[in-house]
């Protein structure tokens, strides 16, 4: 499938480094459980690439052509210690041939931490350690990154061109629907980290006036994700694209359908609970969908907790925003742990 997005509205024919596999499929499938048997489709965004897959991808596309557009040599990003969208950052930079910076902040310790350290370590990553106050980060940055030389993709890729990828993602779907792949959905749900993907969505879904209302399941702290932050990265998103196409709806940010969902981030960042652990049982055993507890367990979660309050009733789609390829990689720690932060090496198995 063509750009969608490029394809409809020329002026937003932004440069693009072709890296999604599209559309990526949707699955319909049967779900018995609580009682309640029904359908429920599932977009397959797991399915973006088969390098690495998951929704980091859609928003790389924009994020990596515009530093090769800018001619430089590096690539810095930001996350926590596990964070996909760091492995997915670097491994997609490397790939172009850019050197790739990743500034992580601890968190709570989980295999995947252990793995993406390895992965960091077998893609040749550059790790920083990064938190504290404001002075102590920009300390860091201070230090370590290379001014001119250097494109910086920020937290989760967040930002209105990073979340044009979603838009397209959006208008993928809604050609789907016309097709007949799917019934249109009354609601969506996605598991929100730092916004772009949410915000580019539901752009894309009111753009191909698509009513589908998408239920963002927070999943990151409120300073990070908020409704606030969300409709201002809305309407910057809305905004740039009208400005480089002005057949874009001129309310087009005015006609989003988010539903803010707070309600199942539990503890904390990264830190699960028995709700959580058995939506990702569910998915695993009811429908053979591997998910995580960190950002999509949650929303299922929040799925299954309102399909058992309507009984059903909604026609629902499961964004799986996971990457399902394999990493080939262990949480042990390595025999060589040169480069990385001494502090990190905790989060390895023995």
């Amino acid at each position: 499938m063509a750009n969608t997005l490029e394809t409809r509205f020329p002026g937003l024919a932004i440069p693009r480094a072709e890296l999604v596999a599209s559309p990526t499929p949707v699955s319909t499938v049967t779900l018995d459980v609580d009682g309640i048997r029904d359908t429920l489709t599932i977009k397959l965004d797991n399915l973006t690439s088969g390098h690495y897959g998951g929704n980091k991808v859609r928003k790389l596309e924009y994020l990596l052509a515009r530093a090769k557009e800018r001619g430089v040599d590096t690539i810095a990003t930001f996350g926590a210690v596990a964070s996909n969208h760091a492995v997915a950052t670097s491994l997609f930079a490397q790939r172009a041939g850019f050197r790739c910076q990743c500034f992580l902040a601890h968190q709570t310790r989980t295999a995947a931490a252990g793995r993406a350290l390895n992965m960091h370590l077998k893609l040749g990553s550059e790790v920083v350690r990064y938190g504290g106050d404001r002075s102590a980060r920009i300390a860091v940055l201070r230090k370590h990154l290379a001014y001119g030389a250097t494109d910086i993709v920020p937290l989760g890729g967040t930002c209105w061109l990073g979340a044009i990828g979603f838009v397209n993602a959006g208008l993928e779907l809604a050609e789907q629907i016309a097709a007949g792949e799917l019934e249109e959905p009354d609601l969506v749900y996605v598991a929100m980290g730092t916004m772009g993907t949410v915000a580019g969505l539901a752009l894309g879904l009111a753009l191909a006036n698509v009513s589908a209302r998408v239920q963002a399941v927070r999943v990151t702290a409120e300073e990070t994700a908020n409704p606030v932050a969300l409709h201002r990265l809305v309407r910057k998103t809305a905004g740039m694209m009208r400005r480089l196409d002005a057949s874009i709806p001129d309310d087009l940010s005015r006609r989003v359908a988010i539903d803010y969902r707070p309600e199942f981030f539990g503890a904390g960042y990264a830190k699960t609970n028995p709700e959580t652990d058995r939506a990702v049982a569910v998915a695993a055993g009811e429908m053979g969908l591997a998910l995580e507890a960190t950002y999509t367990g949650k929303a299922f979660r929040a799925l299954l907790e309102d399909r058992e309050q309507d009984r059903g009733s909604k026609r629902r789609l499961f964004w799986n925003t996971y990457n399902s390829v394999p990493l080939e990689v262990t949480a042990r720690r390595p025999a060589k742990v040169d480069g990385l932060p001494e502090s990190f090496l905790s989060y390895f198995d023995d």
